[in-house]
């Protein structure tokens, strides 16, 4: 079993023994994503796999926040952004602005990218390079950013 799996069982115990609903249930609907992606694929999840299901999860709960946000409805919203934030507690410690900055800059410096055409094939390497420790959405932005 992967180590990120073990920690987010341990967890799930920790918050059922300390009757926290609020975990106990994210976690729950995490685990179950898992398992879905698990049976649906007939394989065990590697860490980087299990990464990217809890950052796509993320996404979509930034994405519900915003609607939410939109509607006027903050308890939901509240709810929203606390599980995106519980989430994000099991990725591993994200690239800072510079960091991912300096990478991207290499990047397109090597690749001899000039303008916004080369701007998918710099996010690949990009995404390539850093994997999980920065989210597609930033890199995207701070691509866009150098090119242009």
């Amino acid at each position: 079993m992967s180590q990120i799996k073990e920690k987010l069982q341990s967890d799930l115990k920790d918050a059922m023994r300390a009757k926290d609903v609020f975990k106990r249930e994210t976690i729950r609907f995490l685990m179950s994503a898992l398992k879905q992606v698990e049976v649906d694929e007939r394989r065990e999840l590697s860490d980087d796999d299990i990464f990217k299901i809890i950052q796509k999860s993320i996404k979509q709960r930034d994405d519900a926040a915003k609607q939410y946000k939109e509607a006027k409805r903050d308890e939901l919203y509240e709810k929203e952004v606390k599980e995106a934030n519980l989430l994000k507690s099991y990725l591993p410690k994200q690239l800072d602005e510079s960091e991912l900055k300096s990478i991207i800059e290499d990047i397109i410096s090597q690749s001899g990218a000039s303008g916004v055409k080369d701007m998918g094939s710099v996010i690949k390497l990009t995404m390539q390079k850093v994997g999980n420790l920065a989210d597609g959405k930033s890199v995207s932005s701070q691509v866009k950013s150098l090119l242009n």
